[in-house]
């Protein structure tokens, strides 16, 4: 099988093409700046243009799964510019694979789609499915809007999965940014510390997402999120206890505001209880299923 993958140089990228490769599968990795593709993996991946129009359309068809996970990272201070962004790439990279699959002589298999529980909006101790309905905010409405941007491939016969992404814990993402003030002893939650946290392993997100692309019974939405979500005030104390350091730190949300704007309310200060029901139905079984054994593997590497 081959894996044309959109976004393959991020953090979950990276993390899904090393897992495909274990598992015998031919990987594309379309970019703006195909020789970079080359510098991060080497000969056994091949890196096209995004715009190459016939170059890499040319390539669906039934042995093909397209996995969309570009977009602008969405951390930093929210300004104005910077939502732009953020909501711009994920529109520019569906509307570019909806125009090459339209173009092709045969559509692919499957298509993965990006999303994350942001989807659900803010919510309070309610835990949440994949049947509850999205919510209001600037992230859910970008995650709408993401997901809408590959729906009209349906129509076309293409099998869709929309993967609703949490936290993702690994050596990169939010986890590398909790853990220096953890390691100076200035560790602790963030505001209230009840707000949702909906995580995954990183192992987990991407041995999920080929679970996806490999199932073909499989589409609609499932959120990828371990089936034992937290609040951040249990996240900070579990990730104390294995990093044998205090947690008792709290972030003030003026100090959060202050230095990230409306993405401190949107972000931090709030939270989901994601569930991956649809996922588990499925047969998909996780290998870090609770937050202390994730957090002790990640960290002992």
């Amino acid at each position: 099988m081959r894996a044309i993958i959109a976004g393959g140089t991020g953090f979950i990228g990276r993390a899904l093409i090393a897992e495909l490769q274990k598992n015998n599968w031919e990987i594309i990795v379309l970019s703006r700046t195909p020789s970079r593709v080359a510098e991060v993996f080497g000969s056994g991946v091949i890196g096209m243009v995004w715009n190459g129009g016939g170059d890499w359309s040319s390539l669906l068809g039934p042995q093909t799964v397209v996995v969309n996970l570009a977009g602008e990272n969405i951390s930093g201070r929210w300004t104005t510019a910077k939502k732009q962004r953020i909501l711009e790439s994920r529109l520019k990279a569906g509307e570019k694979i909806v125009q090459a699959v339209k173009s092709s002589e045969q559509p692919p298999a499957a298509l993965i789609q990006a999303s994350a529980v942001g989807f659900y909006g803010p919510h309070q101790s309610t835990p949440l499915n994949e049947e509850h309905p999205g919510g209001t905010g600037f992230l859910a409405d970008v995650a709408r809007q993401w997901e809408d941007s590959t729906k009209s491939l349906e129509k076309l016969g293409v099998r869709r999965c929309i993967i609703r992404t949490g936290m993702v814990l690994g050596h990169g993402g939010a986890l590398k940014q909790m853990l220096p003030p953890f390691r100076m002893f200035m560790g602790g939650p963030v505001g209230h510390g009840h707000q949702g946290v909906s995580w995954i392993h990183l192992l987990d997100e991407v041995r999920a997402i080929r679970f996806l692309m490999e199932n073909e019974s499989e589409a609609g939405a499932y959120n990828l999120t371990a089936p034992n979500p937290t609040d951040f005030n249990k996240f900070a104390k579990i990730l104390g206890e294995v990093l044998n350091r205090p947690s008792w730190l709290r972030t003030p949300p003026f100090v959060l505001r202050a230095l990230f704007g409306s993405m401190a309310d949107e972000l931090l200060l709030t939270g989901q209880f994601a569930l991956p029901e649809a996922l588990q139905r499925a047969g998909f079984e996780f290998r870090f299923p609770d937050l202390k054994s994730a957090l002790s593997d990640l960290l002992a590497r």
